[in-house]
Protein backbone atom coordinates (compact mmCIF):
# COMPACT_ATOMS: atom_id res chain seq x y z
CA UNK A 1 0.00 0.00 0.00
CA UNK A 2 1.21 3.66 -0.92
CA UNK A 3 2.03 6.03 1.40
CA UNK A 4 -1.44 8.17 1.09
CA UNK A 5 -3.32 5.44 1.46
CA UNK A 6 -1.83 4.32 4.79
CA UNK A 7 -2.60 7.86 5.67
CA UNK A 8 -6.25 7.75 4.34
CA UNK A 9 -6.67 4.37 6.03
CA UNK A 10 -5.16 5.64 9.64
CA UNK A 11 -7.44 8.40 9.37
CA UNK A 12 -10.31 6.55 8.56
CA UNK A 13 -9.57 4.28 11.50
CA UNK A 14 -9.00 6.88 14.07
CA UNK A 15 -12.54 8.74 12.98
CA UNK A 16 -14.69 5.12 13.32
CA UNK A 17 -12.74 4.17 16.37
CA UNK A 18 -11.66 0.42 15.34
CA UNK A 19 -9.80 -1.09 12.83
CA UNK A 20 -12.91 -3.62 12.81
CA UNK A 21 -15.14 -0.56 11.96
CA UNK A 22 -12.51 0.68 9.26
CA UNK A 23 -12.59 -2.70 7.85
CA UNK A 24 -15.87 -3.48 7.26
CA UNK A 25 -16.61 0.54 5.87
CA UNK A 26 -13.81 -0.34 3.05
CA UNK A 27 -14.60 -3.83 2.56
CA UNK A 28 -11.59 -4.81 3.55
CA UNK A 29 -10.13 -7.73 5.14
CA UNK A 30 -9.57 -6.96 8.99
CA UNK A 31 -5.59 -8.87 8.87
CA UNK A 32 -4.91 -6.50 6.23
CA UNK A 33 -6.12 -3.68 8.04
CA UNK A 34 -4.02 -4.26 10.41
CA UNK A 35 -0.91 -5.37 8.34
CA UNK A 36 -1.28 -1.94 6.75
CA UNK A 37 -1.03 0.15 9.77
CA UNK A 38 1.92 -1.52 11.45
CA UNK A 39 3.68 -1.71 8.29
CA UNK A 40 3.19 2.31 8.52
CA UNK A 41 4.35 2.37 12.39
CA UNK A 42 7.42 0.45 10.81
CA UNK A 43 8.10 2.51 8.35
CA UNK A 44 8.10 5.77 10.50
CA UNK A 45 9.68 3.65 13.04
CA UNK A 46 7.29 5.22 15.85
CA UNK A 47 4.04 3.34 17.13
CA UNK A 48 1.00 5.55 16.27
CA UNK A 49 -1.71 3.27 17.84
CA UNK A 50 -1.91 1.97 21.30
CA UNK A 51 -4.22 -1.14 21.36
CA UNK A 52 -5.97 -2.67 23.88
CA UNK A 53 -9.10 -5.04 23.71
CA UNK A 54 -11.48 -2.33 24.10
CA UNK A 55 -10.78 0.78 22.26
CA UNK A 56 -7.80 2.37 20.26
CA UNK A 57 -5.57 5.25 21.53
CA UNK A 58 -3.56 7.12 19.17
CA UNK A 59 0.11 7.75 20.88
CA UNK A 60 1.17 11.37 21.24
CA UNK A 61 3.16 10.82 17.89
CA UNK A 62 0.46 9.60 16.46
CA UNK A 63 -1.94 12.36 16.87
CA UNK A 64 0.85 14.89 15.78
CA UNK A 65 0.52 12.34 12.27
CA UNK A 66 -3.15 11.96 11.95
CA UNK A 67 -2.99 15.75 12.11
CA UNK A 68 -0.81 15.87 10.02
CA UNK A 69 -2.39 13.24 7.22
CA UNK A 70 -5.64 14.47 7.29
CA UNK A 71 -4.06 18.08 6.05
CA UNK A 72 -2.07 16.30 3.14
CA UNK A 73 -4.56 14.11 2.38
CA UNK A 74 -7.25 17.54 2.04
CA UNK A 75 -4.77 19.41 -0.16
CA UNK A 76 -4.72 15.98 -2.05
CA UNK A 77 -7.90 15.85 -2.84
CA UNK A 78 -8.04 19.70 -3.66
CA UNK A 79 -5.42 19.25 -6.13
CA UNK A 80 -7.61 16.50 -7.84
CA UNK A 81 -10.50 18.57 -8.06
CA UNK A 82 -8.61 21.11 -9.92
CA UNK A 83 -7.15 18.98 -12.17
CA UNK A 84 -10.71 17.41 -12.70
CA UNK A 85 -11.69 20.65 -13.60
CA UNK A 86 -14.30 21.37 -10.48
CA UNK A 87 -12.81 25.11 -10.32
CA UNK A 88 -13.31 25.69 -13.63
CA UNK A 89 -16.65 23.76 -14.30
CA UNK A 90 -19.42 23.26 -11.77
CA UNK A 91 -19.42 19.79 -11.59
CA UNK A 92 -18.66 16.77 -9.60
CA UNK A 93 -20.42 15.73 -6.06
CA UNK A 94 -21.82 17.96 -3.44
CA UNK A 95 -22.52 16.50 0.35
CA UNK A 96 -25.23 18.72 1.96
CA UNK A 97 -26.15 18.37 5.34
CA UNK A 98 -29.13 19.34 6.80
CA UNK A 99 -31.66 19.45 9.82
CA UNK A 100 -34.40 16.21 9.12
CA UNK A 101 -37.87 18.10 8.68
CA UNK A 102 -36.17 21.44 7.94
CA UNK A 103 -34.22 19.57 5.21
CA UNK A 104 -37.28 17.90 3.83
CA UNK A 105 -39.62 20.92 3.73
CA UNK A 106 -37.19 23.59 2.34
CA UNK A 107 -33.56 22.34 1.32
CA UNK A 108 -34.97 19.53 -0.70
CA UNK A 109 -36.77 21.76 -3.29
CA UNK A 110 -34.46 23.97 -3.49
CA UNK A 111 -31.39 20.87 -3.96
CA UNK A 112 -33.80 19.33 -6.79
CA UNK A 113 -33.99 23.09 -8.39
CA UNK A 114 -30.43 23.36 -8.76
CA UNK A 115 -30.07 20.07 -10.17
CA UNK A 116 -32.07 20.90 -13.20
CA UNK A 117 -29.91 23.60 -13.85
CA UNK A 118 -26.79 22.00 -13.20
CA UNK A 119 -26.54 18.14 -14.38
CA UNK A 120 -23.32 17.76 -14.10
CA UNK A 121 -23.22 17.89 -10.50
CA UNK A 122 -24.59 15.29 -8.05
CA UNK A 123 -25.83 15.87 -4.91
CA UNK A 124 -25.91 14.20 -1.40
CA UNK A 125 -28.19 15.16 0.91
CA UNK A 126 -27.63 13.87 4.34
CA UNK A 127 -30.35 14.59 6.75
CA UNK A 128 -29.84 14.43 10.59
CA UNK A 129 -30.79 16.28 13.48
CA UNK A 130 -27.69 15.17 14.71
CA UNK A 131 -24.06 18.26 14.24
CA UNK A 132 -22.06 15.92 11.77
CA UNK A 133 -18.41 16.93 12.31
CA UNK A 134 -17.48 18.31 8.46
CA UNK A 135 -14.30 17.51 8.33
CA UNK A 136 -14.64 13.95 9.72
CA UNK A 137 -18.07 13.17 7.80
CA UNK A 138 -16.65 14.98 4.06
CA UNK A 139 -19.44 17.17 4.40
CA UNK A 140 -19.30 19.81 1.88
CA UNK A 141 -21.97 22.31 3.10
CA UNK A 142 -24.62 22.52 5.96
CA UNK A 143 -27.19 23.96 7.41
CA UNK A 144 -26.99 24.88 10.96
CA UNK A 145 -29.76 26.06 12.97
CA UNK A 146 -28.27 27.44 16.85
CA UNK A 147 -25.39 29.51 17.88
CA UNK A 148 -22.50 28.06 16.59
CA UNK A 149 -19.14 27.18 18.20
CA UNK A 150 -15.91 29.08 17.31
CA UNK A 151 -14.52 26.87 14.48
CA UNK A 152 -12.11 27.56 11.43
CA UNK A 153 -15.41 27.51 9.36
CA UNK A 154 -17.13 30.16 7.05
CA UNK A 155 -20.70 31.33 7.69
CA UNK A 156 -23.65 32.70 6.26
CA UNK A 157 -26.25 33.61 7.93
CA UNK A 158 -29.38 33.27 6.57
CA UNK A 159 -32.18 34.43 9.40
CA UNK A 160 -33.29 33.50 12.70
CA UNK A 161 -35.63 30.85 13.89
CA UNK A 162 -38.41 31.36 16.56
CA UNK A 163 -38.30 29.11 19.28
CA UNK A 164 -41.98 28.59 20.50
CA UNK A 165 -44.03 26.94 22.83
CA UNK A 166 -47.64 25.08 21.71
CA UNK A 167 -50.50 22.99 22.45
CA UNK A 168 -53.66 21.62 21.35
CA UNK A 169 -56.61 24.33 21.67
CA UNK A 170 -58.43 21.47 23.74
CA UNK A 171 -55.29 20.76 25.76
CA UNK A 172 -54.94 24.48 27.03
CA UNK A 173 -59.13 24.40 27.50
CA UNK A 174 -58.99 21.63 30.02
CA UNK A 175 -55.81 22.84 31.62
CA UNK A 176 -55.95 26.22 31.28
CA UNK A 177 -53.41 28.42 29.27
CA UNK A 178 -50.32 29.12 30.91
CA UNK A 179 -49.80 32.94 31.60
CA UNK A 180 -45.96 32.19 32.50
CA UNK A 181 -43.27 29.47 32.20
CA UNK A 182 -43.74 28.48 35.61
CA UNK A 183 -47.70 27.53 35.22
CA UNK A 184 -46.44 24.98 32.61
CA UNK A 185 -45.67 22.84 35.54
CA UNK A 186 -49.65 22.24 35.38
CA UNK A 187 -49.79 20.97 32.55
CA UNK A 188 -48.50 17.57 30.81
CA UNK A 189 -45.48 18.41 28.48
CA UNK A 190 -43.79 16.39 25.53
CA UNK A 191 -39.44 16.42 25.79
CA UNK A 192 -37.52 15.84 22.78
CA UNK A 193 -34.80 13.49 23.77
CA UNK A 194 -30.77 13.97 22.80
CA UNK A 195 -27.66 12.92 23.71
CA UNK A 196 -27.09 16.57 25.75
CA UNK A 197 -28.50 16.18 29.35
CA UNK A 198 -32.11 18.06 29.54
CA UNK A 199 -32.00 21.51 31.56
CA UNK A 200 -35.31 22.68 31.32
CA UNK A 201 -36.74 25.35 29.07
CA UNK A 202 -35.48 28.61 29.02
CA UNK A 203 -37.80 31.77 28.52
CA UNK A 204 -37.03 35.23 28.11
CA UNK A 205 -39.15 36.32 31.43
CA UNK A 206 -38.84 39.26 34.13
CA UNK A 207 -39.13 36.73 36.89
CA UNK A 208 -36.01 34.74 37.84
CA UNK A 209 -38.71 31.58 38.76
CA UNK A 210 -40.05 31.73 34.93
CA UNK A 211 -36.43 32.35 33.01
CA UNK A 212 -35.53 28.18 33.72
CA UNK A 213 -38.82 26.00 33.90
CA UNK A 214 -37.55 22.20 34.97
CA UNK A 215 -40.48 19.93 33.91
CA UNK A 216 -41.11 16.53 34.10
CA UNK A 217 -42.49 15.55 30.74
CA UNK A 218 -45.32 12.68 30.52
CA UNK A 219 -43.81 11.74 26.85
CA UNK A 220 -40.09 12.13 25.68
CA UNK A 221 -39.77 11.72 21.58
CA UNK A 222 -36.45 11.29 19.89
CA UNK A 223 -37.35 13.90 16.75
CA UNK A 224 -38.90 17.07 16.31
CA UNK A 225 -41.00 15.66 13.96
CA UNK A 226 -42.74 12.95 16.96
CA UNK A 227 -43.06 15.54 19.47
CA UNK A 228 -45.15 17.84 17.07
CA UNK A 229 -47.02 15.12 15.59
CA UNK A 230 -48.15 14.33 19.96
CA UNK A 231 -48.39 17.80 20.58
CA UNK A 232 -50.84 18.42 17.35
CA UNK A 233 -52.65 14.90 19.35
CA UNK A 234 -53.44 16.57 22.10
CA UNK A 235 -50.76 14.94 23.93
CA UNK A 236 -48.96 17.75 25.86
CA UNK A 237 -47.07 21.21 25.80
CA UNK A 238 -44.34 20.79 23.22
CA UNK A 239 -41.17 23.14 22.39
CA UNK A 240 -40.21 23.83 19.17
CA UNK A 241 -38.95 25.39 16.09
CA UNK A 242 -41.18 27.77 14.57
CA UNK A 243 -40.34 25.49 10.88
CA UNK A 244 -41.97 22.11 12.95
CA UNK A 245 -44.93 23.69 14.29
CA UNK A 246 -46.03 25.66 11.41
CA UNK A 247 -48.34 23.24 9.96
CA UNK A 248 -50.15 22.40 13.29
CA UNK A 249 -50.75 26.19 13.56
CA UNK A 250 -51.58 26.36 9.96
CA UNK A 251 -54.85 24.04 10.69
CA UNK A 252 -55.56 24.90 13.90
CA UNK A 253 -54.67 21.69 15.88
CA UNK A 254 -51.90 23.67 17.68
CA UNK A 255 -51.83 26.92 18.97
CA UNK A 256 -49.02 29.13 20.83
CA UNK A 257 -48.76 30.14 24.26
CA UNK A 258 -45.90 32.24 26.15
CA UNK A 259 -45.21 34.38 23.13
CA UNK A 260 -44.36 37.12 25.03
CA UNK A 261 -41.69 35.67 27.08
CA UNK A 262 -39.99 33.54 24.20
CA UNK A 263 -36.18 32.85 24.25
CA UNK A 264 -34.11 34.63 21.56
CA UNK A 265 -34.70 33.53 17.98
CA UNK A 266 -31.86 30.58 17.01
CA UNK A 267 -29.83 32.14 14.39
CA UNK A 268 -29.68 29.86 11.00
CA UNK A 269 -26.20 29.50 8.84
CA UNK A 270 -25.18 28.10 5.73
CA UNK A 271 -21.60 26.37 7.20
CA UNK A 272 -18.96 25.37 4.79
CA UNK A 273 -14.78 24.51 5.55
CA UNK A 274 -12.49 27.07 5.17
CA UNK A 275 -9.89 26.95 1.89
CA UNK A 276 -8.21 29.06 -0.40
CA UNK A 277 -10.65 28.59 -3.23
CA UNK A 278 -13.97 26.52 -2.99
CA UNK A 279 -15.36 24.79 -5.78
CA UNK A 280 -17.32 26.10 -8.34
CA UNK A 281 -19.81 23.56 -7.85
CA UNK A 282 -19.82 24.69 -3.76
CA UNK A 283 -19.83 28.85 -5.04
CA UNK A 284 -22.70 27.70 -7.20
CA UNK A 285 -24.87 26.03 -4.68
CA UNK A 286 -24.09 29.05 -2.31
CA UNK A 287 -24.91 31.46 -5.13
CA UNK A 288 -28.39 29.56 -6.05
CA UNK A 289 -29.51 28.75 -1.84
CA UNK A 290 -28.34 31.33 -0.46
CA UNK A 291 -31.58 33.42 -1.47
CA UNK A 292 -34.23 30.68 -1.74
CA UNK A 293 -33.50 29.90 2.01
CA UNK A 294 -34.13 33.55 3.52
CA UNK A 295 -37.18 33.60 1.32
CA UNK A 296 -38.08 30.38 3.02
CA UNK A 297 -37.03 31.81 6.60
CA UNK A 298 -39.00 35.08 5.56
CA UNK A 299 -42.13 33.44 4.84
CA UNK A 300 -42.06 31.22 7.82
CA UNK A 301 -41.45 33.77 10.38
CA UNK A 302 -44.88 35.64 8.15
CA UNK A 303 -46.86 32.55 9.35
CA UNK A 304 -48.08 32.03 12.93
Amino acid sequence: MDRLSAMALLVKVTELGSMSAAARTLHMPLTTVSRHIAELESALGVRLLIRTTRKLTLTDAGVDYVAAARRILEEVEQAERQAAGEYQQPKGELVIAAPTMFGRQHVLPIVTAFLASYPQIRIRLLLSDRNADLIDDHIDLAVRIGVLPDSGMVAIRLGEMRIVTCAHPTLLEKHGTPQRPSELSALPTIHIESPMPYNGWRFNAPAAEDRLVVLQPVLGVTTPESAADAARLGAGVARLLHYQAIDGLACGELRLVLETVEPPAAPVHLLYPARELAPLKLRKFLDFATPALRQALRRIAATG
